[in-house]
């Protein structure tokens, strides 16, 4: 512990990372205090009265990723997710539009040029969802019966579109400033912020159960545990690779002489992230959110009860999808044959491994191996939450044993504690981590 405080203390003597560490906070609590702003005409009060739907359907879902925003109807309610809408379908269709993968070969420019597509993508998607927002608002009703929404009409709907879409690029905008003036992924460190808003809530709810004999202290005190074992298994599947070795031969260019040394490939067991759930969460909501459209319909109730969220049906079927989406996004984010093929032109080679197709045959041989255990994994990981509900764990709080709160909570620290590291070190300062195992030291 001594060493961590150390680190922090060093961490403030640097000016540089210290302007970094305040300039992200800053802007963190800007953020936090804009999505606490209601939207012009929305009864605040009735807003308050009513009780949020902790990631049980698709909005719940959303709600968890802006921190409770959008349960607030906040104008900055949709916070960055049309951003991550946006750069998956600008990333997926790089799979297979050919344009698309030549913009993204093309080095700073073909950034650039994506950059921009996916911001005119985020204006258009979160007009949509700002449009849909206005309706679900004007359709909404407090206690009382009264509607949330003061005068819902024409001009409601317009400036609840204005508003979302301005405060989805506000969000985008910090975002970038983070990540260019800050520390961490900004887009990320702010997905971080909402889920650890909703932290201290759960927590206390949880408390309120146990002091009022709702729950067994025990079984809380062995469910903290195995959230401790859970978290340090995440951490593990987060950091894990397989390393190829690959030497390079030596050449002679005028009197300097290049190559001849062994360098690594580092084929992470989930290279996925993420995604894979998000993935499948949204496509399994679909059916329940469906469904909910006809209460009255005998036939499509009882075929709701399969898509509960807490069933064993409706967790198959996700850890199912999950394992599917591993592999389909591990085959968009890494290409075998264009490794074997760089490797190829730097004169590179895995030792016993011809060059050209048998190496990309190699690394997807590989590949495949290591991605079916992380695959599995992530989906036993994804329906934890599932689980431990069974032993009277409240959903808001069950949402930290696993899923996707979990694993971008668990990315975004282990991302930016390797930022804080790489600066320390850069300064002959002593990490934060000196006896640990981070792997972004060396």
């Amino acid at each position: 512990m001594s060493k961590l405080t150390d680190g922090i203390r060093n961490a403030f003597k640097i000016q540089e990372l210290r302007d970094r560490i305040l300039y992200t906070l800053g802007m963190v609590v800007v953020f936090r205090i804009g999505s606490h702003i209601t939207l012009p005409g929305v009864d605040g009060s009735l807003i308050a009265s009513q009780s949020s739907n902790a990631a049980n359907d698709l909005l719940g879902l959303f709600d968890m990723f802006v921190g409770g925003a959008f349960s607030r109807a906040s104008i900055l309610a949709l916070g960055i997710m049309p951003y991550i809408s946006a750069s998956i379908i600008i990333q997926l269709m790089g799979a297979v539009v050919p344009f698309i993968q030549k913009m993204q070969k093309e080095g700073e420019e073909g950034r650039k040029k994506i950059t921009q597509w996916t911001r005119y993508g985020t204006v258009v998607i979160a007009a949509l969802q700002a449009w849909g927002m206005s309706v679900q608002l004007g359709s909404r009703a407090g206690t009382g019966g009264q509607s949330i929404v003061i005068d819902p009409g024409v001009l409601f709907t317009v400036s609840t579109i204005l508003l979302l879409t301005a405060g989805t690029i506000f969000a985008m905008w910090i975002g970038e400033r983070i990540t260019d003036r800050g520390i961490g992924n900004g887009i990320s460190l702010l997905i971080f912020v909402g889920i650890v808003a909703r932290m201290p809530v759960n927590i206390f709810n949880e408390f309120q159960i146990i002091s009022s004999g709702g729950q067994n202290l025990l079984v809380e005190i062995i469910m903290i545990v195995l959230l401790v074992f859970i978290t340090a298994g995440v951490i593990a599947l987060t950091q894990g690779t397989r390393k190829i070795p690959v030497q390079y031969a030596k050449r002679v260019v005028g009197k300097r002489t290049y190559g001849g040394i062994t360098q690594f490939i580092p084929l992470k067991v989930n290279t996925a992230g993420v995604m894979p759930i998000i993935f499948a969460q949204s496509i399994m909501f679909i059916p329940s959110t469906v469904l909910s459209f006809f209460p009255e319909n005998e036939s499509m109730q009882t075929m709701a009860i399969y898509f509960q969220h807490d069933g064993f049906f409706y967790n198959f079927m996700f850890a199912a999808m999950i394992i599917f989406f591993t592999y389909f996004y591990t085959a968009i984010a890494f290409n075998p044959n264009d490794v074997a093929e760089n490797m190829k032109k730097q004169g590179g080679f895995i030792p016993g491994i011809r060059p050209g197709s048998h190496t990309s045959e190699f690394i997807d041989n590989i590949l495949s191996r290591i991605t079916l255990p992380g695959s599995v994994i992530l989906a036993l990981i994804a329906v934890l939450p599932a689980i431990v509900m069974r032993f009277g764990i409240t959903p808001g709080f069950a949402q930290f044993f696993g899923g996707t709160s979990l694993l971008i909570m668990v990315g975004v620290a282990l991302d930016t504690l390797k930022q804080v590291e790489s600066h320390l070190l850069m300064r002959h300062y002593d990490g934060l981590m000196k006896s640990g195992r981070l792997r972004g030291r060396k």
